[in-house]
């Protein structure tokens, strides 16, 4: 069905049978009753904290009161990627999204300034990123409130002597910071 069928089939309908459908939808599938909680009560700051603590886990995982050893990193970039889609496709403000995913990667820099690294895949993920990262702060016009923390992040690659440091550079000379 096209959204021009779709238009025309929802103005045959009555209110009440409009309200009847929204509120089957509703029950029935979970992308819908998601939507319908945030739009009529975001709470986008306690969103923010929760998936950050998550991102958080990801590098320093809660080690269980009851066992010994402590569990190791997952440092999965995954966890944090699927957050940011959710949070762009239930349309958060463009300034929480950011402020994700800067600190998406300044978690994995404290991570990689206690731990040593040898995948190369953790520099090369955390380099798509801060590029999406900026990507995404230019394109939503919001670069000059981020432009702070997006130079600290590239200065720590220098700090950590990242392999990739380079790389870090040129997003930045592109953009004139």
């Amino acid at each position: 069905m096209s959204k021009r069928d779709l238009k025309k089939y929802l103005a045959e309908l009555s209110k009440e049978q409009l309200e009847e459908q929204i509120v089957e939808l509703y029950e029935k599938f979970a992308p819908v009753k998601v939507f319908y909680d945030f739009a009529f009560n975001p709470k986008e700051d306690k969103l923010l904290q929760e998936s950050k603590v998550k991102i958080s886990h990801e590098y320093f995982p809660i080690k269980k009161p009851a066992s010994k050893w402590r569990p190791k990193a997952k440092m999965r970039r995954s966890v944090a990627q699927k957050i940011i889609k959710h949070f762009i496709s239930l349309g958060v403000d463009a300034f929480i999204i950011a402020d994700l995913m800067l600190y998406n990667i300044e978690i994995a820099q404290t991570y990689s300034s206690q731990n040593l690294i040898k995948q190369e895949l953790f520099y090369k993920s955390m380099f798509n990123s801060f590029e999406q990262a900026v990507n995404f702060t230019i394109s939503n016009g919001i670069l000059n409130e981020f432009k702070a923390r997006i130079v600290a992040i590239q200065q720590e690659t220098i700090q950590q002597k990242w392999k990739n440091k380079y790389d870090f550079d040129t997003i930045l000379d592109k953009i004139d910071l």
